[in-house]
């Protein structure tokens, strides 16, 4: 029983399995001629479409022989969207149709379609452009749009319009025999626009007094047709133009492309427009063919090799009129100005521009760092390259023999160069001026950076300050050399005041009355520094260099007058002692005519030259408490001056 119901149920799953497989087959079939059916009928769509456009192109010639010619174009147009509206079905059935064997036996009616259709609206738009026809020129780009070909019409324009203008404006023998050749030229292109493209952006939307209900959307003839042709014709008719081997006549063209390239982007319609015509091809193309690289090299050999000159062993004089002292700082000065001149500075070059500006203060910072090393050689020489000029720079500049110290060359081999007094307080005056200055390149940057949107003014700022305190730096070292240099000249007179006791021993010389001619020669340094140079450098500078190098030179002086007055006491000491071993007169050490001692002569003249020493630098406005060692020295010299006239009263 069980296994009838089993082979029952296996029996009816067989059947019911069948019948699935069977209605699965009828409906694969009917699929398989629903498939077949509108492989037909898109044939039957493609053959009907063909057919009647061809009856449309018939009817339409026939019609054309007896029409009027002012109503032809018109007709033709309309005819034409007709036209191009069934080709677009035509299109879609072939598409979907493809590989289907009538198909290919209806091809070539479909490429007969295709080229009369292209040829019909190349004839009617050439037509509309030359007789200025808006209804025309509507009616045919609105056709192309409808077929999806508006690139071949902005070709068509290209080619037929704007070519044979380019070609007879971009002429190189008149841009370069006219001064102003390429600005003329640039500006014949900017009127084509205007000129000849005015129905078109009218039709196109490109122009304000478009009308939006007439608007034929999807074409950008500024962008696809006029500005790629105009490429062409530069890269093709005026290589010249981008050449950079004349930096300064580079400068000027690429300075006045650029403003074209402004000037053609304010005659786009919209800021859509404008992105577009950033994005063409032929807009890189043309920024590309700029070698600004090769521009900026050439620039920075001509500022690093005139600058590098100027930082020579030799520290010539600035030219008239110069603000600065020494040529080096000129120059640095100018080079900074050149790189943001607008005669050098190009918007796509700030970033090197200013690594330049930020490479050419350290390099000097550097210069100043050797120059505040160098020895320093007498005023006396006349090695000088160019010498001072009287009044400004009276004192000779004196140098040793120009060498240029080689790369790992030991200083024992090559010996720095002497620099002068004069040359080192003109570096002082210089970096000075310069770091006031600096702030300056900041309001020359600015407007420049932010030409090109850069915002961050704060970093640039910083950046300055950076080299400011790098300069600044430079200072101690050099205000030192120079109050060293002072110092050694004041005293190198100072110490004359051993040879006082010379001059009174044993000379029966009168009593003296008046401070000797060393004192002033010791001063000569500071006058000449506060006279000769009061309207190069600041009086707060002047005033720190005098009271550091007076009391450096003081501190000696009271040192060398110890010794003296020592010395004397010493003497005078062992004179009385042989006085009272002899127990005569004629040892007694006064002058012959019974009046002050030697020793109190060299005692008192002392006295003089210290408080004359001390006038003198009142009168340059100093005050002595400021000075150290000079509260000793006068303690010193009136305990002399004291003993003096105590023994002649």
């Amino acid at each position: 029983m069980l296994k009838m119901i089993i082979v029952r149920s296996l029996s009816l799953k067989s059947c019911v399995s069948e019948g699935i497989q069977a209605v699965d087959d009828r409906m694969t079939k009917q699929e398989d001629i629903r498939r077949k059916k509108m492989c037909v009928l898109r044939l039957i769509h493609v053959i009907q479409s063909v057919e009647k456009i061809e009856k449309i192109l018939h009817s339409q010639g026939s019609k054309e022989l007896s029409s009027l010619e002012g109503n032809s174009s018109l007709l033709t147009g309309q005819v034409l969207e007709r036209i191009a509206t069934e080709f677009n079905q035509l299109q879609f059935h072939a598409v979907q149709s493809k590989g289907m064997p009538l198909l290919d036996k209806v091809r070539p009616r479909i490429a007969g379609i295709t080229a009369m259709l292209q040829q019909s609206l190349e004839g009617l738009l050439l037509e509309g452009l030359q007789t200025s026809n808006v209804d025309i020129i509507r009616h045919c780009l609105r056709t192309y749009a409808t077929i999806d070909k508006t690139r071949d019409a902005e070709a068509l324009v290209g080619q037929v319009l704007v070519k044979p203008y380019v070609d007879e404006v971009v002429v190189e023998q008149y841009v370069q025999s006219h001064p102003n050749g390429l600005q003329s030229m640039y500006n014949r292109l900017l009127e084509f626009v205007p000129h000849h493209c005015r129905l078109l952006r009218e039709v196109t939307g490109g122009a304000i007094s478009s009308e939006k209900a007439d608007i034929v959307p999807g074409y950008d003839f500024l962008v696809n047709s006029v500005w790629p042709e105009i490429v062409h014709g530069l890269e093709e008719k005026l290589p010249s133009l981008f050449n950079p081997g004349n930096p300064d006549v580079f400068h000027e063209k690429y300075t006045t492309s650029m403003d074209f390239v402004r000037k053609f982007e304010r005659q786009c319609g919209s800021q859509a427009s404008v992105k577009r015509l950033r994005a063409h091809p032929s807009y890189h193309s043309f920024n590309n063919k700029w070698n600004l690289p090769v521009y900026f090299q050439i620039r920075f050999r001509e500022i690093a090799g005139a600058l590098e000159e100027a930082l020579s062993d030799t520290l010539e004089e600035a030219p008239d009129g110069s603000s600065y002292c020494l040529l080096a700082t000129h120059m640095v000065w100018t080079s900074l100005l050149k790189c943001w001149s607008d005669q050098m500075f190009l918007p796509l070059l700030a970033h090197r521009l200013w690594k330049l500006s930020l490479q050419i203060l350290a390099r000097y910072s550097v210069f100043i760092g050797e120059v505040s090393v160098r020895p320093i050689s007498g005023e006396n020489t006349k090695e000088s390259k160019k010498s001072v000029s009287a009044g400004r720079k009276e004192s000779s500049v004196s140098l040793s023999p120009s060498e240029e110290q080689g790369n790992g060359s030991s200083p024992e081999s090559q010996p720095l160069p002497s620099v002068s007094s004069t040359q080192l307080v003109y570096v002082a005056a210089d970096l000075d001026k310069l770091q006031d200055q600096i702030p300056d390149i900041l309001e020359i940057i600015k407007p420049k950076l932010e030409m090109i949107g850069f915002k961050n003014m704060p970093c640039i700022a910083g950046a300055l300050e950076d080299s400011k305190t790098s300069l600044s730096a430079c200072v101690p070292t050099l205000n030192s050399r120079i109050i060293q240099d002072l110092s050694e000249s004041s005293f190198a007179y100072l110490k004359s005041a051993l040879e006082v006791p010379r001059l009174y021993r044993r000379t029966n010389k009168e009593v003296p009355t008046k401070a000797s001619p060393y004192v002033d020669s010791a001063l000569k340094p500071f006058y000449r520094l506060q006279n000769e140079y009061k309207g190069t450098l600041k009086q707060p500078m002047i005033h720190q260099w005098l009271e550091s190098a007076l009391s450096e030179s003081t501190q000696k002086y009271y040192e060398t007058v110890s010794d003296v007055l020592s010395s004397v006491k010493k003497m005078e000491e062992s004179l009385k002692r042989l006085k009272q071993a002899r127990r005569t007169a004629t040892s007694n050490p006064v002058g012959t005519n019974g009046g002050m001692s030697d020793d109190n002569k060299i005692r008192l003249q002392l006295a003089l030259d210290v408080e004359y020493y001390g006038e003198q630098i009142r009168k340059m406005g100093l005050e002595t408490s400021n000075l150290k060692g000079f509260s000793a020295l006068t303690e010193l010299i009136l305990t002399a001056k004291d003993q003096a006239t105590a023994e002649q009263s």
